[in-house]
């Protein structure tokens, strides 16, 4: 009778092994479809502060001594993490935006905007990734929809310029670039609610970037 060779230690482990990848390729595959979905990018457009103003903190409607009484004042809160889910520490966000008459603070815009709209703001993530604005809710101009520019940098790389544009807005069908934005995920990404609270409007943005 033909006797079957005993398996050797070599070989059980090489079963073991062969048993395992698929198990290690179906972790791998869950874990790519958890994958959170890029912020879509967009032009930074031609109003990017040629000269920041005085004060570049989280309060928009505060220049220095000078408040800003115009406009719906909003809260912009939101996140920055990863493609995996990950608060994006050390990050630093950017927006930008005119004032309730549709003026930037910017030489190509004829220098006609409120010296009490501070205009710009930056602030850096918490360990959680959070940031948070006091700002107002963007105003329509020639040819724009509201909306108000965000960038996100890490360091010195850019890892996000966008926009932000304001659901349910009338504007946004005949703007070009909210218009340019063709998957209905994209669009929704970018266009956040701006909904009454206590102090004014709220809206949340989460961000999520490839860092």
């Amino acid at each position: 009778m033909k006797r079957h060779p005993q398996p050797t230690r070599r070989t059980a482990l090489g079963r073991i092994a062969v048993l395992a990848i698929p198990a290690l390729l179906a972790g791998r595959t869950a874990r790519s479809a958890e994958l959170l979905r890029l912020t879509p990018a967009q032009t930074e457009g031609p109003f990017y502060p040629v000269e920041l103003p005085a004060d570049t903190d989280f309060d928009l409607l505060r220049q220095g001594d000078l408040r800003y009484p115009r406009g719906q004042p909003s809260w912009l809160d939101g996140t920055v993490r990863d493609l995996e889910g990950r608060p994006v520490r050390g990050a630093s966000v950017e927006i930008w935006q005119c004032d309730a008459d549709g003026h930037y603070s910017h030489p190509r815009d004829g220098g006609r905007a409120d010296p009490a709209f501070q205009s710009f703001g930056r602030v850096a993530v918490d360990a959680q990734g959070r940031f948070r604005f006091h700002t107002i809710r963007p105003v329509a101009y020639s040819g724009r929809t509201p909306h108000i520019h965000v960038k996100v940098r890490l360091a010195q790389r850019t890892l996000l310029t966008t926009q932000l544009y304001v659901e349910g807005d009338p504007g946004n069908d005949r703007d070009p670039l909210w218009r340019s934005l063709r998957d209905p995920l994209d669009r929704a990404a970018l266009t956040v609610p701006f909904t009454p609270a206590a102090d004014g409007l709220r809206a949340a943005f989460p961000i999520v970037v490839a860092a």
